[in-house]
């Protein structure tokens, strides 16, 4: 089939790599030359695992290619995916001028029956404003779906590839019989497509990660309960996960959620709840203690030096939201650093993906070290801010050697507390004991 895939960011790249990996024909379109430039050569601009070698592939076999040009782009396609940013506004609300930008120029040049798919996450009635902008200029019939992506960063190819589910909103029959054409490759295992109204789906992508945020947030919570209480956040998390009703999966306690979607859907939600004078009060709750986790190890920090943070040295390994990213996007470690800055400290910060997109934002404000060992070198503290792998099992003989104290603030509680006495480190984490 062939399929046009509008917008080559996280989600497009992604989509439009993974169709063309089961014998579709995609091509891409964005407006930023440079980047379809470098697309065309065979450079992926994202980070994510396992991308690189469909995206070289399907290349190399003529299924996927990349333009500038949308009516070139859409000209024989019989599928066009929308994947372009829904960026929050001041208010929290999701800001459709690109979607609805690109809707009115499709109805001006399609000449045939085409399916439209919202891809992107969109507020709950998008849809019908997509059909609209498309309707005013439309001379032939056309039909809009809403099939939102659930993919996660650091697995997308494999969510992709293997969903879970598929979720298809969408009214006409004949639209219907293409998008269950279009996936039944990725459903082979027997998971499901999925399909209802329009904004059903809609609703559906916004309410799945605004339940894993709260999920987070709860959990965040409870660990911060544990510390005033003396219990091990360790304990009850794998107590309460043991309940198939609840599962072990998002019960992690940390230093908050941030990326692309979390944040921004739960924000858009509630805005949208909002507008139809429905006080979603949960969620409310949930943007608050995010907020507030974000820069929940400051004060820790702050207290073991008894406020006197000036001149100190702290490393940081870890600056994407999450392992397996080059995302910033929300990262609590932007926060941390900014807070810990105001003080008077010197950071040197290291990561395996993320530095050149922290620098593009920080520029010299931080040091950025070429491994997490040099990050250490003088440091007065670690500070661990993103649980990538390698920073699991690190050498801690020559971690003790490169710190001037054997210090850890540990914001995604890597290591073990009866490990951190045995080493001898004062080691603070979240909602465990604190090793002193």
């Amino acid at each position: 089939m062939n399929i046009a895939v509008v917008g080559t960011g996280y989600v497009g790249l992604v989509t439009g790599t993974c169709l063309a990996e089961t014998g579709n024909h995609v091509i891409c379109v964005d407006i930023n030359k440079q980047k379809v430039k470098m697309m065309q050569a065979g450079e992926v601009p994202i980070y994510e695992p396992h991308l690189d070698v469909l995206f070289e592939r399907n290349i190399k076999q003529g299924r996927l290619s990349f333009t500038t040009n949308l009516e070139e782009a859409i000209e024989s396609a019989k599928i066009i995916f929308l994947a372009l940013p829904t960026p929050p506004g001041e208010d929290g609300s999701a800001d459709l001028s690109y979607i609805l930008g690109v809707a009115n120029d499709l109805g001006k040049i399609i000449k045939d029956y085409k399916v439209i798919v919202d891809k992107s996450t969109v507020p709950v009635g998008t849809a019908d404003k997509v059909r609209e902008a498309i309707a005013k200029n439309a001379k032939v019939e056309f039909d809009v779906v809403s099939n939102p992506e659930f993919l996660r960063e650091g697995f997308a190819v494999d969510d992709f590839m293997k969903p879970d589910r598929v979720v298809i909103g969408a009214s006409s029959e004949r639209a219907r019989k293409r998008m269950e054409e279009l996936y039944k490759p990725y459903v082979r295992q027997g998971n499901p497509i999925l399909f209802m109204d329009e904004k059903s789906a809609e609703l559906t992508k916004y309410a799945a990660n605004a339940f894993l945020a709260t999920k987070i947030t709860f959990m965040n919570e409870i660990a911060n309960l544990c510390e005033k209480l003396g219990a091990d956040v360790d304990s009850v998390r794998i107590g309460i996960g043991s309940d198939a009703r609840i599962g072990k999966r998002f019960l992690f306690p940390g230093i908050g959620y941030g990326g692309s979607c979390f944040p921004k859907d739960v924000q858009a939600l509630a805005k949208s709840a909002a507008e139809v004078n429905y006080n979603f009060k949960i969620l409310d709750s949930v943007m608050d203690i995010n907020e507030k986790q974000k820069t929940i190890i400051v004060p820790k920090i702050k207290d073991f030096f008894k406020g006197n943070l000036a001149g100190k040295k702290i490393a940081i390994w870890g600056l994407a939201f999450k392992p397996d990213t080059d995302d910033i996007r929300e990262a609590p470690a932007l926060y941390i650093i900014d807070e810990l800055l105001k003080t008077g400290v010197t950071i040197s910060a290291y990561d395996p993906e993320a530095m050149k997109n922290v620098r593009n934002i920080l520029g010299d404000k931080i040091t950025y070290a070429n491994d997490e060992y040099e990050a250490l070198q003088n440091a007065d503290a670690l500070l661990i801010a993103t649980e990538w792998s390698l920073f699991r099992t690190p050498d801690f003989e020559k971690v003790s050697s490169l710190l001037k104290t054997k210090t850890i603030f540990d914001g995604r509680n890597l290591y073990g507390i009866d490990q951190m006495k045995e080493l001898g480190y004062y080691y603070s984490s979240i909602g465990r004991e604190t090793v002193k």
